[in-house]
């Protein structure tokens, strides 16, 4: 028997595009009952703002064998079925590997990834042309046992003002769960490393400001009730969901752009798969006039050199990265404690 599909027509730069979507009525979101068709809709429907978004970038697919309960999997190579529009470019990993590893350019494509049963799409901050270079500053905010999205917010507030000294705008939105995802566009100038190191030193200059309520900690038994800013996210092949993204969460979020003013009173809950297609029509994308403006790190990596003479040296990489230069031991402290 003939499997179940139906086709969309995805409006496009290059005109539309129908598109088919095969099993459209098995359940993503079991608690909602949405569907994969519902998904593929949701994605037609902000495929602007999220192509404007994520698009002319390496990305990373979490992919779903069943619903969001089920197994998951990333996909970074092109799998078999690559439709001809579908490109990709050649990364280097933190390994020293290099790979193809796609890049979505219009809305039709982001629709055949959910054909692919995609949930959640990990841009790069660098653009395919120049993967090398980040052309985006991110910064992770990321509550604590003990704290929660309300906690989250006054430290994203003094981490824009501590951008705006450093001669950057910023821009900011919901990460569909708990947390803030902070960015900055910056000039594709610098490597991996550098725009780390500006990561650092504008993390830990919010956590001079405000230390009983952030910090720059790794290891989870230093950070406390407080809020995390997660630097290591600023790594080479390290991504988080991209704006407009679904979360595989049972409420079916979005990583939600808004704006500064919305901050404060803003519900991280309201923005979802089914909500995010009408605030884009009556609100319209806060993050439209993202890096028209892009700025440079370079006082940044001042602030980096100075906290380097001061004493403050590199922080923890990934465990699955190389040993870097300047690293510290990557033992655990109260391990690390024991073994003294």
């Amino acid at each position: 028997m003939a499997s179940e599909q139906t086709t969309i027509t995805v409006p496009g730069p290059h005109g539309e595009r129908e598109m088919r979507i095969s099993s459209p009525s098995r359940v993503l979101f079991p608690d909602l009952g949405l569907t994969k068709l519902d998904l593929a809709r949701y994605i037609c429907e902000v495929g602007e703002a999220f192509i404007a978004a994520n698009g002319d970038r390496p990305v990373s697919l979490q992919r779903y064998s069943d619903n969001i309960d089920g197994e998951m999997f990333f996909s970074k190579n092109p799998p078999r079925g690559t439709p001809d529009f579908v490109r990709s470019v050649k990364v280097v990993y933190p390994s020293a590997r290099s790979h193809p590893q796609l890049v979505l350019d219009e809305p039709a494509a982001a629709v055949w990834a959910v054909q692919m049963n995609t949930v959640v799409f990990h841009p790069w901050p660098s653009r395919a042309e120049n993967t090398d270079n980040p052309d985006q500053l991110r910064i992770d905010l990321d509550p604590q046992p003990g704290t929660d999205f309300d906690d989250a917010i006054p430290a994203a507030q003094v981490l824009r003002d501590v951008l705006a000294e450093a001669g950057l705008e910023s821009f900011i939105k919901t990460s569909g769960n708990r947390g803030l995802h902070v960015y900055a566009p910056i000039e594709p100038v610098r490597e991996f490393l550098d725009v780390r190191h500006a990561v650092i030193a504008a993390a830990r200059e919010v956590e001079r400001r405000m230390p009983d309520k952030v910090t720059t900690a790794w290891w989870k038994e230093e950070r406390g009730e407080r809020i995390f800013l997660d630097f290591n996210q600023a790594n080479r092949d390290r991504t988080i969901a991209g704006a407009y993204s679904p979360r595989a969460l049972p409420h079916a979020p979005v990583s939600c752009p808004i704006t500064w003013d919305e901050l404060e009173t803003t519900d991280p809950r309201k923005f979802t798969v089914l909500t995010v297609p009408d605030r884009l029509k009556t609100v319209g994308d806060p993050w439209a006039g993202f890096g028209e403006k892009p700025g440079s790190i370079g006082t940044l990596l001042e602030w980096w050199d100075r906290d380097i003479r001061d004493g403050l040296g590199e922080m923890p990489f990934p465990p699955d990265y190389p040993k870097m230069p300047g690293e510290p031991p990557r033992v655990q402290p109260s391990r690390a404690k024991k073994q003294d």
